[in-house]
């Protein structure tokens, strides 16, 4: 059975609660855009490329309630009120994890394409909305097929470049956050190409951070890794050093898979806090380090990680932790009991603490960055070649794009308070 964290019909968009995993398995429907922003600010949907689906298909999910509402009646909006409507929602989602930036791609991407039928002569409020609503689900099918694209390049990669002292076919590989079906359409990224090393009897044995200190791979990453039955082992995240130093050998260690919320132009990527620790480790010790994301996560605009901008969480994420009680059955086991989640203080009173959403990994730890059209390496001078996934024109759009993605958040004239209204 296929693990879904998104739910859409046209009129209707569930999200499963990634802050009730693993223990509960909760959706909720997110009704309004006020609702998506809360959904993805707070992190009960989370992952670049799913944040972006989400965002999109609130707006889908309500502009095809507004259509249905309009019958039989005629609209009374113009296509450019509409498409102005569409636009300002987008940015007010921008707002809610500035980071991430396929979210800003989709925002662009998905304002231009109802820009161009505003501008049509004639055009109407309805075919605005649906245009929109066409090319939001395109992103839904998109993603996921590039996903399994991402995971097959991977595969491919990792086999073929593997160290020439691990001569058995299968490897075993370290992941670090959580880059499945939980953060994407589904599939997967990162742990896309661990499944498609698991499809073909590739892989031997996962190793997956804890990822503190919102615990995104145990509770998230070994919640997929169970589900599909893959072979994996938890460690904290102060343990993935020894563990390439005494298991790297034996147990076959080929590679470091992780995702990416942005790529910059040079190659230098911010992801999940600790990715860059990771990476030092791995060249440390002599194991690829791959990034695996889509070519929507490249920031064409974005010269190097000097100019991203890391988001700060609230310290109590990191004071506190909250999770289901446990007590000992009949045979003194320990089990959870359903609906008892509490939240516990584990650090000293009056304790402060600084808490990056994410880190920069710098281009030259980086061995391949993963995308749906092939593996990016670097050349003999160590530079990223994009042009084996993007051509010249692909570049020209994407540095227009990504232009545009620098400007304010919200349009002159527009204010959070203006986005779509919210069916009832």
């Amino acid at each position: 059975m296929v693990l879904q964290a998104i739910k859409y019909s046209r009129v209707k968009l569930e999200i499963l609660d990634q802050l009730r995993l693993p223990h509960e398995k909760v959706y909720n429907e997110i009704k309004s855009l006020e609702d998506a922003w809360i959904a993805i600010k707070s992190m009960q949907v989370r992952g670049a490329p799913a944040i972006a689906i989400v965002a999109a298909l609130s707006i889908a999910a309500i502009a095809a309630r507004q259509l249905r509402d309009m019958e039989p009646k005629p609209p009374a909006a113009s296509a450019k009120d509409a498409a102005q409507h569409i636009t300002s929602g987008m940015h007010y989602l921008l707002s809610s994890r500035p980071t991430a930036v396929n979210l800003a791609d989709a925002a662009t991407k998905l304002s231009a394409v109802v820009k161009a039928i505003a501008e049509k002569l004639d055009s109407t409020s309805v075919e605005v909305f649906e245009a929109y609503i066409e090319a939001a689900e395109r992103m839904l099918v998109d993603d996921v097929q590039d996903n399994e694209r991402i995971g097959k390049y991977g595969a491919h990669w990792i086999m073929q470049n593997k160290a020439p002292g691990i001569t058995d076919t299968k490897v075993s590989v370290i992941t670090h956050c959580n880059t499945g079906s939980l953060a994407t359409a589904g599939y997967g990224t990162a742990l896309g190409v661990i499944r498609s090393l698991h499809s073909s009897n590739s892989l031997r044995h996962v190793y997956y951070t804890e990822t503190r200190p919102y615990n995104q791979g145990s509770r998230l990453t070994g919640y997929e890794l169970i589900h599909d039955e893959i072979p994996a082992t938890l460690i904290t995240d102060s343990m993935a050093a020894a563990l390439m130093r005494t298991k790297s050998q034996s147990e076959n260690i080929a590679a470091v898979i992780v995702g990416a919320d942005r790529v910059a132009a040079n190659g230098d990527t911010a992801n999940k806090i600790g990715t860059y620790a990771l990476a030092i480790l791995a060249h440390h010790h002599g194991i690829k380090f791959l990034v695996a994301a889509p070519r929507t996560t490249v920031d064409m605009a974005t010269k190097s990680g000097a100019d991203i901008v890391i988001e700060e969480r609230p310290e109590i994420e990191v004071l506190n932790i909250k999770g289901p009680t446990v007590q000992a059955n009949a045979s003194g086991d320990k089990e959870i009991v359903n609906g008892s989640t509490v939240e516990i203080c584990i650090a000293a009173r009056n304790s402060h603490a600084w808490n990056p959403a994410f880190d920069i990994t710098p281009a030259e730890l980086i061995d391949g960055i993963i995308t749906e059209k092939g593996v990016v390496e670097k050349d003999d001078q160590g530079v990223f070649q994009w042009n084996k996934v993007f051509d010249a024109s692909d570049i020209d759009d994407l540095s227009e794009v990504e232009e545009a993605k620098g400007l304010n958040l919200l349009p002159d004239g527009v204010t959070p308070a203006e986005p779509i209204a919210a069916a009832s």
